[in-house]
């Protein structure tokens, strides 16, 4: 595997797309409130009507403060803040694209189970892993409820981080995990895949039968937890994500002109996105990577491309960008899955 590791390393160094950015330069970091406790008197009310005890919340909110560390963190963000080849090139590391080998040998006959029952390619749930928490080496230490609180406090996308507070204390209240288990992220996600606690709640499996939806510790609840999740955003099985394309000057004349690009932002790529029909994006002179022409196949695509390369991207594609809504996140998922069954 590592002389394909270097091969994919050095590709994804000289691999240049567009760079989105999340924050405008010269934004103040926020302010941090001493305590929690306005939150917590404006929260209890539809904590309770969610399910939660007045014992898990107290239990939930015992001792904790505002973090500081995550109000900086809301000033940066890896997949949106850096040029997306620089972001592929730190996490596309041989070690990865080895380690994943390794542990596709280890867990073969649950990720063959997992593919068959969910349809989700075992390559592209390893790349979520291995991105995600280092195939849980770094599940990101942070205090789950402390984080999503943070967020509220600071009125960093307050309604949304609430949502997720009150589904991290159903997540308790439902005894899925140990109140010092809740460790993930500085914004809230959880366990080895990262599941914000909404997604948990509605996605997360007990593959393994053991009457836990396991994510912080059983990686057959892990896979197929991932897979799930996929599944239901869309994954179809049996497709591909998307192809390297090549696109002459004068198709990329018409694409820029005519045809609007997936913009950079989660809105604007479900809001903007145009997809075309194979044939008309091989009329417009997109061909693929070794000039051939596209499949005849009557199946739509959109096109994602920036300096000198191009892909068209299909369904699945759009499944990866609902795990994290970043070009440079799906892309990187996307290659690296491709890395690691080659």
């Amino acid at each position: 595997m590592a002389p394909q590791a270097d091969r994919f390393s050095r590709f994804l160094i000289g691999f240049a797309l567009f760079v989105a950015l999340c924050a405008q330069a010269g934004a103040q970091q926020p302010k941090v409130p001493p305590s929690f406790e306005p939150l917590l008197a404006s929260l209890w009310p539809d904590a309770q009507a969610r399910g939660v005890s007045r014992k898990t919340f107290d239990l939930a909110f015992a001792g904790l403060t505002p973090d500081p560390r995550v109000a900086a963190l809301t000033m940066r963000q890896l997949e949106y803040g850096v040029p997306v080849a620089t972001y592929l090139a730190r996490i596309a590391s041989p070690p990865r694209i080895e380690g994943a080998a390794r542990k596709a040998r280890e867990w073969k006959p649950t990720l063959d189970a997992i593919e068959k029952q969910y349809g989700v390619d075992r390559w592209i749930i390893l790349a979520l892993w291995g991105i995600e928490t280092s195939f849980g080496a770094n599940s990101g230490g942070f205090d789950v409820i402390r984080s999503l609180a943070t967020l509220m406090a600071i009125d960093y996308r307050a309604d949304y981080f609430r949502g997720e507070l009150i589904a991290a204390l159903q997540v308790l209240q439902q005894r899925h995990v140990a109140r010092e288990k809740m460790i993930g992220s500085w914004a809230g996600a959880m366990g080895q895949p990262q599941f914000m606690p909404s997604s948990y709640l509605r996605y997360a499996e007990d593959f393994d039968g053991d009457g836990r939806r396991n994510i912080w510790d059983s990686p057959s609840d892990i896979f197929a937890s991932v897979a799930n999740y996929l599944k239901g955003r869309g994954w179809v099985s049996d497709r591909r994500w998307g192809r390297e394309v090549k696109v002459s000057s004068e198709a990329a004349g018409h694409i820029a002109s005519d045809v609007p690009q997936r913009a950079g932002s989660c809105r604007a790529t479900r809001d903007m996105t145009v997809a075309l029909p194979l044939k008309e994006w091989q009329r417009l002179g997109v061909r693929l990577k070794d000039g051939r022409t596209l499949p005849s196949a009557d199946q739509s695509a959109s096109l994602v491309s920036g300096s000198s390369r191009h892909f068209l991207v299909y369904g699945n594609y759009d499944a990866l960008l609902e795990y994290n809504c970043a070009h440079a996140y799906a892309l990187s998922v996307a290659l690296l899955a491709d890395a690691f069954a080659s």
